[in-house]
């Protein structure tokens, strides 16, 4: 049976309110609702991905208005929402990228601690923590693993997922215009290399006191590699239905998975 998914690539700039932003949001998911089992939003959606100021200022707890906000919207449509990811407040120090998932009663499933974060010593660490957890969770997509973003850019991650029984991936995400060959590449790559679906969802818009351009191209990659669908680099919904049997019938027929070989010493 097919999983109806929806992509919320939503426009986030850095000139509009965080309120404005989750309002819009929160609307666009309601009219994903009727045509899709599981909707999935972008990264650092509410405070921008590259607003470094705005996730350190709109930092909220686990048990704050936006993700209490997500966990009804999810039980009031009666549907899954992977909320994309927000600054996670811990202590007056301590911030996390964190990715939520719910379940159509409203009930968190999991949460994600993004692991690579990007920018190098001017970038994320500035404001947050890597995670030091991989997340999987069963989901209408099968067994799912979670990723953000900067974590496209380490295969080893996607391989531990799916030696942890993951043949299916939910990747949230704010990937710049300037890199988005690199976006397109790197979806396809992990989609290929581990015969699993990718779900990744992007934004756009213009964030920043540098005016970072967000790409779009949100995908939806099949596990032989095949692009099923991808947006533009407009603000958009992104529709597609997913076979949660395709992956292990693929692997099946094309078992490159059991020739793995670790431990290979130089020569």
């Amino acid at each position: 049976m097919a999983t109806r998914v929806a992509l919320i690539q939503l426009r986030c700039d850095s000139a509009e309110s965080p309120s404005e932003r989750i309002d819009r949001a929160f609307a666009m998911v309601r009219e994903a609702a009727p045509r899709a089992d599981l909707v999935v939003l972008p990264e650092l959606w509410a405070t921008c991905a590259f607003d470094l100021p705005a996730a350190r200022e709109g930092a909220q707890s686990i048990d704050g208005s936006l993700v209490t906000g997500l966990s009804e919207l999810a039980r009031e449509l009666g549907i899954w929402i992977h909320g994309g990811s927000f600054s996670e407040l811990v202590d007056d120090v301590t911030r996390h990228n964190t990715s939520v998932l719910f379940d159509p009663q409203g009930a968190r499933v999991t949460t994600y601690r993004k692991v690579h974060l990007f920018g190098f010593a001017e970038g994320e660490r500035t404001v947050m923590t890597g995670g030091e957890q991989l997340v999987i969770a069963e989901t209408p997509l099968g067994t799912t693993g979670l990723a953000t973003c900067y974590d496209l850019r380490f295969p080893e991650l996607f391989r531990a997922l799916t030696e942890a029984g993951a043949t299916a991936f939910l990747v949230s995400s704010g990937w710049p215009l300037s890199r988005i060959e690199h976006w397109d590449v790197l979806t396809r790559a992990r989609a290929i290399e581990d015969q699993a679906w990718v779900i990744a969802c992007n934004e756009v818009g213009t964030q920043g006191a540098d005016g970072v351009v967000l790409g779009g191209h949100s995908v939806v990659i099949d596990p032989r590699g095949v692009v099923i669908a991808q947006a533009g680099d407009v603000e958009e919904i992104l529709y597609a239905e997913i076979d949660p049997d395709e992956p292990g019938r693929w692997r099946a027929a094309f078992p490159a998975l059991g020739d793995i070989r670790i431990g290979v010493e130089l020569a």
